[in-house]
């Protein structure tokens, strides 16, 4: 143990976090395979790797580093990987934007090169802040999803599916971004409101309104509900388009709302999700109007090369120009963007490669897994039964994983690579035998790439060992799932998806859902609003330590917690507390009887008891994962029962030269290195530095406490004791006493005898002492309060005469007021409450004061 003169007075933070975090090893966090502890592997979120690691990352990693650090000291043998998820849109933009070129300047290779160049720095930096954070990272089984070990498994799993019928090509309509250039699945599609035009035109005969005009040329028919009279009789009809001359029929469709416009709808192929379904229904025509680039087509002629938006207010103008156009309306409505570039979506029909959406497997298999907290499984749940198209899986990109499959350029037959080939790219590479069905050599190599969701959905399959073989992975299924709400409907979902269709199971045991960070203003944090905090700007401030503290008490787990600057200072404050307290039970520790003495005095039982109390709350909140409950449980025992009520109560005895002292310092001793032990997983650096001093050791190889300690008497009496200190100290501040004067003469009657061991004497610099019976207290008149507010309105002038014959009645008229006092030789009445007798008590002739505190008296001699 460290001599308490050693220890510096203030806490260092940054001094103290910087030293531990360059004497932890990477080593002592490593997985082992070889171990016969049970395993609890941690299927980690692989975060984008933006250079930038946010808030929300830090949130969801200390979430995560509570997790490990806890079950470490439970005995598990613990996997806390790190992966990145690489490919995607914005790693290209970002390089266009950093070069001043556009993909297609560039060789497809160089492009990639440049894209995984810009990656590997920004993981690097976003490494830093999570070493400078404490977390425990496992970093041996660190992955990059756009390195050829890993995408070889993504490769697998497509052709695995592939070959299982649940992967496959078709012509369908998929949502578009016409910014990204490139296919997005549903789970892709935000939304956004805004305010726009519905325009009423007629449409040779039939008022329709429409707030996507510049689709008239995709229009293939106009539908009408059937019950609708309006239009009885139309159906069937064949109407000529406006603008553009082509004939399409009206059909009839219950889909329909007669409310809405003028009741009658075209369908274009397509504005929404509506027009696919009819589409579908109906057997309809397709016209593809907007291409990739959400430019107009030939089909929209005249209005070829416009750009969608310019295309409607040429339409609009033509229209009213013609006579076409009737009357706008303002509209509000909510508009499918692309969550990357929030570009408004086009729905068009391309040839894409789709997964397979078995929404009754999925949710079997999500209702295995424990979901923390329970009702984001409702989340879930929503998610799979509002599905109705498969998961689009192609993009139209570079840099990500490559499709892995070629065509035959003579017959057109899908020609697949062998297993053990992979990776590959089929813009590169070429297939090692002929065309098996005509036998050519001429291949064409797939040149969509995979959705970067088909790389991290197997996140979990890669880190419980899986090969891309038929073998189920060797430690599947994991134990649990952290992640943010924000993405159920995405990592989840497709991960659960891929897990029942590779290994035939729920992917985890558990899963536990944080919410999201929200800015000062309440607000989710975003450059717009200019309320982003990052995590470095809070590190440098007050420490990782305060910042952790933050995570684990801002909110309960899955609800979305708001940034607020005052508990991060409060967070700070209590380690300086902690701080103060360690090193005042240091320096008795050093110059006192041995830790391994007895517990033998009442403060010292009743503190282990609290302590005991308190390891099965904090154990409780950490095994159901309510981190702010742990650590409320923490704070509340060393702020107030350690430091208020046991230090405050026993300090007398720790500075006393007597045998009783040994037992406190032993109960010190136990707390204290208890207290370490549950702080570790939240705190650690302040932990490590505690235990360190107070040891010799690492907190970090220490078991989770199992300490229990019971002692009803000590519960039961150290209560009482704890109770009647502080009652008596607030007697000595409601009578302007100082804290640390002589009270005197003090008697405390409670219902069984309590031995303090002078503890409840020293604490209040009194004479003290506890009685099992009850006080002999004689009750003695000593003067009147007089109710004025009473006697003033009644008496008036008489209110002087009448409180001088009041103050000459004799104790016991004062007890039992007379109906009648005479004032200067009157009887008048004697108003109710206008009086009440002072009372004072005496106990063997010797005025004392008198507490009651429940079925316990207090009795305060007067000081002479």
């Amino acid at each position: 143990m460290s001599p308490s003169h050693q220890l510096p007075k203030n806490y260092d933070i940054e001094e103290v976090e910087r030293r531990w975090q360059s004497t932890w090893r990477d080593e002592d966090n490593y997985f082992n395979p070889d171990s016969e502890k049970p395993r609890f592997i941690i299927d980690t979120p692989p975060p984008y790797p933006t250079g930038n690691f946010h808030i929300g990352n830090a949130l969801n990693w200390c979430y995560i580093d509570f997790i490990a650090r806890y079950k470490r000291m439970r005995g598990y043998n613990v996997m806390f990987p790190q992966g990145w998820d690489c490919h995607g849109l914005p790693t290209e933009v970002k390089v266009e934007e950093t070069y001043g070129i556009t993909k297609n300047d560039v060789p497809r290779e160089k492009f990639r090169e440049m894209c995984r160049d810009l990656t590997i720095g920004n993981i690097e930096k976003m490494r830093t802040t999570m070493r400078r954070l404490g977390f425990s990272t496992d970093w041996s089984h660190e992955y990059i999803t756009m390195l050829p070990e890993y995408y070889r498994k993504t490769q697998a799993s497509f052709l695995k599916m592939l070959k299982a019928g649940d992967i496959y090509q078709s012509e369908h309509p998929v949502n578009f971004c016409t910014r990204c250039e490139t296919a997005i699945a549903f789970a892709e599609v935000n939304y956004a409101p805004r305010t726009t035009k519905l325009n009423y035109f007629d449409f040779d005969g039939i008022e329709i309104a429409t707030t996507r005009p510049e689709l008239l040329a995709a229009c293939v028919a106009v539908a009408v509900h059937p019950g609708d009279e309006r239009y009885r009789g139309q159906k069937g009809k064949r109407l000529t388009v406006p603008i553009f001359g082509h004939q399409v029929p009206v059909i009839e469709d219950a889909v329909v709302d007669p409310a809405f416009g003028s009741g009658a709808v075209m369908i274009c192929t397509f504005g929404d999700k509506t027009d696919v379904y009819w589409w579908k229904q109906h057997g309809l025509e397709l016209r593809k109007a907007v291409d990739r680039k959400g430019i107009m087509t030939a089909t929209a002629a005249p209005y070829t090369g416009m750009t969608s938006e310019a295309c409607r207010k040429a339409i609009l103008a033509d229209m009213e120009k013609a006579g076409v156009l009737k009357r706008q309306e303002e509209l509000e409505q909510r508009v499918g963007t692309c969550w990357r570039c929030k570009t408004p979506i086009e729905i068009l029909s391309e040839r894409q490669w789709f997964v397979k959406v078995h929404q009754d497997q999925i949710l079997e298999q999500a209702r295995k897994i424990s979901w923390t907290p329970e009702h984001m499984f409702i989340r879930m749940e929503n998610w799979a039964n509002s599905m109705e198209w498969d998961w689009c899986i192609s993009r139209q990109r570079i840099f990500a994983t490559p499709i892995p499959v070629w065509f035959c350029s003579a017959c057109g037959e899908m020609v697949l690579p062998a297993a053990e080939d992979l990776p590959i790219d089929p813009t590169v590479d070429k297939p090692k035998t002929p065309c098996p069905k005509c036998g050519a050599s001429e291949f064409v190599g797939e040149k969509d790439v995979l959705d970067t969701w088909m790389d991290s959905s197997i996140s979990v399959l890669h880190v419980t060992g899986w090969d891309g073989s038929d073998a189920k992975p060797p430690l599947f299924p994991a134990q649990i799932r952290p992640q943010g709400h924000d993405i159920i409907r995405t990592w989840a979902f497709y991960t659960i998806l891929r897990a029942n269709a590779l290994a035939g199971g729920h992917p985890w045991d558990e899963i536990l859902v944080n919410g999201m960070v929200l800015g000062i203003d309440g607000f989710k944090m975003s450059k717009s609003r200019n309320n982003i905090i990052s995590p470095e700007e809070i590190v440098v401030q007050h420490g990782a330590d305060a910042l952790r503290q933050w995570g684990a008490g801002g909110a309960a787990t899955g609800s979305d917690i708001m940034f607020n600057w005052n508990d991060v200072v409060a967070a700070s404050r209590f380690q300086t507390k902690l701080w103060n307290i360690f090193r005042f039970v240091t320096g008795h520790l050093e110059s006192g009887a041995g830790a391994a003495a007895p517990v033998t005095e009442l403060t010292d039982r009743w503190l282990l008891v609290r302590l005991s109390e308190t390891v099965a709350e904090v154990t409780a909140a950490m095994e159901s994962y309510q981190f702010d409950r742990a650590l409320r449980a923490i704070r509340e025992f060393a702020w107030n029962t350690l430091a208020d009520d046991y230090i405050e109560i026993a300090k007398g005895r720790l500075y006393a030269e007597d045998a009783s002292r040994a037992s406190a310092c032993s109960a010190l001793a136990t707390t204290m290195d208890v207290l370490c032990r549950l702080l570790a997983p939240i705190i650690p650096h302040f932990a490590e530095e505690c235990y360190h001093n107070l040891t010799g050791k690492s907190v970090h190889t220490e078991a989770w406490p199992e300490f229990a300690y019971a002692d009803d008497e000590a519960k039961r009496h150290g209560d009482l004791l704890v109770k009647t200190v502080a009652e008596l100290r607030r007697y000595k501040h409601d009578k302007g006493m100082a804290l640390n004067a002589p009270l005197g003469h003090v008697t405390i009657y409670a219902p069984e005898p309590v031995d303090d061991a002078g503890d409840a004497g020293r604490a209040l610099n009194a004479d003290a002492h506890w009685s099992a019976g009850t006080p002999r207290l004689e009750e003695v008149v000593d003067g009147v309060d007089f109710n004025m507010a009473i006697i003033g309105p009644s008496l008036r002038k008489q209110a002087r005469g009448f409180m001088e014959a009041v103050q000459a009645l004799p104790p016991e008229l004062l007890k039992n007021p007379p109906a009648t006092v005479t004032v200067d030789g009157a009887e008048i009445p004697v108003p109710a409450g206008s009086f009440a007798p002072k009372v004072a008590y005496r106990v063997a002739g010797e005025e004392v004061d008198v507490l009651t505190l429940g079925d316990v008296i207090v009795t305060i001699g007067h000081q002479s």
